[in-house]
């Protein structure tokens, strides 16, 4: 939002003995603040009146003149101009020698076919002028001042209005106030402890009649227009603005155009309130209905743009057509044209949220459709058009009729909130008095009646006593409020989830894996690259509404594929070998839920020379006695479509499965752009947090020694290490401490069908030394189980 000081100190504050450095850090620290300020008279310098005081001809050129200017140094100054349209007695902007004009443009004295030129007679248009800002006057030649346009010596910016400096705020989406120079002018009275101007319109109205004569207004639409209030001006007289009114414009980035539209332009920067002008005449049957458009309606709009609407967008008519869309554009079928002699004022206060739908679906976003968005202030609409209404009068381009036609269908609940002057300084940390509190607020035009707050509707954003508590600090000032210790402790750190994660990483790290970070959304195309059968819940992923293309368009449900293309990607890039792990997280739908389950995966791929199966189960082991884990079992797995089926591993903790380790399927691994023996493991981590060990506690050195007994089994090549194990950990009872393979033999001796497996069992009693008996017991007991269960004998 765009305020001009100039504006701000002639109608609401007088701030003029406060220099743009200190207006724009007070307004700042207040809370309003400011993007960029400028001085509009930056790029123009030493361009002066001039008076043209005699001309002669130019003695080397049949169309150069040799002009003595006047520009109020006492002694003329020579300019040489080949412009035809300068007279002697004429007063021109004149840019003297070492002067800049916009665009970096330099000027300096220098020779002319001989003569000698002190400077440059400019047109409008080197000043950065056009003609909007200077209607009816010569555009091909020398600017011709009006006679009392100024004296020679004036500097040209303040006969331009350049003199004033733009501030350019940065209004945040809860203060919809902001976006008017009333609005910020509000502020900085407040913040500079100023009385501030209000000026209230007043409308004489004429005997041209009333408008309940002319025109008619329904409001069908009542859910998206909350209210529509209109005047009407006969009698129009086109014409340009008066120069005060186009300088403000300008200042504001506004382009003048003609007195009407500039008057709805200067009400939409003054009070906020977008309005519109329609031609009557264009208005069939002097009816207008606020009303949804039909599938099929088309609409022209001011810049010459035909629109095709949709059902539900919110549109201005007449008995017969759209002539405007609603709080956008209006219509080329009703605009305001040079022979336009009745114009209607449209004040209105518009659903903010269809606004913004209908300029999105249509590709337009105008300074209008901009406001109207942020839910303005519906009690503004009167004043808004009785303000255009005024300068109707004040400019003399009509005569208003009387009467104003105002359709309300929602008032804003006025809101009271206590004033609580103990909690607003225990949250800021002040020791502000009651009466300053109702002072500042009333700075801010915030009424207090008996302790109570009554919130103004212009102010949406103050809710509840926070809020209050900020108004009350920012008008304080923040940097005048005490440092002082915290009231309530605060503890950081780490939770135990963070910290076991961490620690994982550092385990990872350890065994020379390298972390990556993958993205969560990817392509549907994964589930056939990974082998997942089509009716998998692994397919059931989670869509997003807006993806970046379809390579990125669904929530992962699995982190393999993602771990695979890493992979691949390596392989391409001719590395030999690979160790990658990552901490991702999968988003599982729930039935009946509308977000997805998240749990993290702890997920691990690599390939080279020297990895295989065993290294990878054995680095996992490492990685669970590192995060104190439950024993972990390996079952066999043959029936996961990514995994080799003859080198797959399913892992549970406690009869929970945690995860699946293995050799990846070598189709898979082709499809990824990938040789070789490729192995992975997924685990979820999430599940393996509710399987660990307790906390450690002290145990003394053992006082007996240990019995060691070395066992040689010979079963079916189906059986493995794991099930024997199981089955030597369970029979053996209390005594085990240990039980540890150390070979596995194939050959001479064992039958073919058969593998023989030998184990080393540690035996241990915590109250004496066992003795022969005590160890022949515990091995029977476990050859006995070790029959039955798996079939298995002593070899």
């Amino acid at each position: 939002m765009k305020l001009n000081r100039k504006w701000l100190n002639e109608d609401f504050v007088d701030l003029s003995n406060v220099s743009d450095k200190e207006f724009v850090e007070t307004l700042t620290v207040f809370g309003q603040k400011v993007e960029t300020w400028e001085r509009m008279d930056a790029e123009i310098k030493n361009v002066v009146v001039g008076k043209v005081l005699s001309m002669v001809r130019h003695p080397n050129s049949d169309h150069m003149f040799i002009c003595q200017v006047d520009v109020g140094q006492g002694e003329p100054v020579q300019i040489v101009t080949g412009a035809q349209n300068v007279h002697e007695g004429d007063l021109v902007p004149a840019a003297l020698h070492n002067s800049y004009l916009p665009g970096g443009v330099h000027i300096t004295k220098g020779k002319l076919r001989g003569e000698v030129s002190s400077g440059m007679l400019c047109s409008f248009a080197e000043l950065g002028l056009t003609q909007n800002d200077l209607p009816g006057v010569f555009a091909d030649g020398i600017w011709i001042l009006e006679p009392d346009a100024g004296k020679p010596g004036d500097d040209i910016n303040k006969i331009i209005g350049n003199d004033d400096t733009v501030v350019d705020f940065e209004i945040t989406n809860n203060r919809p106030d902001c976006y008017s120079i009333i609005g910020l002018a509000r502020e900085t009275a407040a913040a500079f402890a100023k009385p501030m101007k209000h000026h209230e319109p007043v409308v004489h109205g004429s005997d041209a009649g009333s408008i309940f004569e002319h025109l008619d207004v329904e409001v069908p639409a009542e859910k998206l227009c909350n209210r529509y209030s209109s005047r009407m001006v006969a009698n129009v007289k086109i014409g340009p603005s008066p120069k005060w009114l186009r300088q403000r414009l300008r200042a504001n980035g506004v382009r003048p155009i003609n007195n009407i539209v500039d008057i709805t332009n200067y009400v939409m920067l003054e009070y906020g309130q977008p309005m519109h002008a329609f031609d009557y005449r264009y208005v069939s049957s002097g009816k207008i209905v606020v009303r949804e458009a039909e599938d099929g309606e088309t609409l022209t709009t001011l810049d010459g743009t035909v629109r095709n609407l949709k059902a539900g967008m919110l549109v201005i008519a007449d008995e017969n057509k759209p002539i405007g869309l609603a709080g956008i554009m209006g219509g080329e079928n009703s605009e305001i044209k040079d022979d336009t002699t009745k114009v209607v004022f449209e004040s209105a206060n518009f659903n903010g949220t269809s606004i913004r739908q209908t300029a999105l679906a249509l590709g337009m976003r105008t300074e209008a459709s901009g406001k109207f968005e942020k839910n303005l202030d519906p009690m503004m609409t009167i004043p808004a058009v009785q303000r255009a209404c005024e300068l109707v009068e004040l400019l003399g381009c009509g005569d208003v009729l009387d009467g104003t036609i105002d359709i309300i269908n929602y008032v804003p609940q006025e809101r009271r909130l206590p004033l609580e002057p103990e909690k607003i300084n225990r949250l800021l940390g002040t020791n502000i008095s009651k009466e300053d509190m109702v002072m500042y607020l009333n700075r801010l035009e915030i009424p207090v009646e008996d302790d109570t707050i009554v919130v103004p509707s212009f102010r949406p954003d103050l809710v509840r006593m926070v809020d209050i508590a900020e108004e009350v600090g920012r008008s304080f000032g923040y940097n005048e409020i005490p440092v002082t210790q915290f009231r309530t402790a605060t503890h950081g750190g780490y939770s135990q989830e963070m910290k076991l994660e961490a620690k994982a990483g550092t385990l990872c790290r350890a065994m020379g894996y390298s972390e990556i970070i993958t993205y969560s959304f990817v392509s549907p195309t994964v589930f056939d690259q990974i082998r997942i059968p089509a009716g998998s819940p692994l397919r059931n992923a989670m869509k997003i509404q807006n993806p970046l293309g379809e390579d990125t368009s669904i929530m992962r449900t699995i982190v393999l594929p993602s771990m695979l293309e890493i992979l691949g990607r390596n392989n391409a890039y001719h590395n030999k070998a690979a160790k990658l792990y990552e901490i991702a997280k999968v988003y599982l739908p729930q039935e009946g839920e509308k977000l997805p389950r998240e749990p993290k995966m702890l997920m691990f791929g690599t390939y080279g020379a020297k990895e295989n199966f065993f290294t990878l189960k054995g680095e996992l082991e490492a990685i669970f006695a590192g995060l104190r884990m439950k024993k972990v079992e390996y079952t066999a797995e043959k029936g996961n479509p990514s995994y080799h089926p003859g080198r797959c591993a399913a892992l549970s903790v406690e009869g929970v499965q945690i995860g699946v380790m293995g050799q990846i399927h070598p189709l898979v691994a082709r499809n990824f752009g990938l040789d070789g023996e490729i192995y992975c493991a997924e685990l979820n981590f999430s599940e393996m947090l509710n399987h660990l060990l307790p906390a450690p506690t002290y145990v003394p050195l053992p006082k007996y020694p240990a019995v060691s007994r070395d066992l040689a089994i010979v079963c079916d090549e189906a059986v493995t290490v794991a099930q024997a194990e199981k089955v030597i950990s369970e029979a053996a009872g209390k005594l085990l401490r240990d039980v540890q393979l150390f070979d596995i033999y194939r050959g001479v001796g064992v039958p073919t069908d058969k593998k023989s497996m030998a184990f080393s069992l540690e035996l241990r009693a915590d109250d004496r030394t066992l003795t022969d008996a005590d160890s022949e017991g515990v091995t029977r007991k476990v050859l006995t189980a070790l029959e039955e269960k798996l079939g298995a004998a002593l070899r």
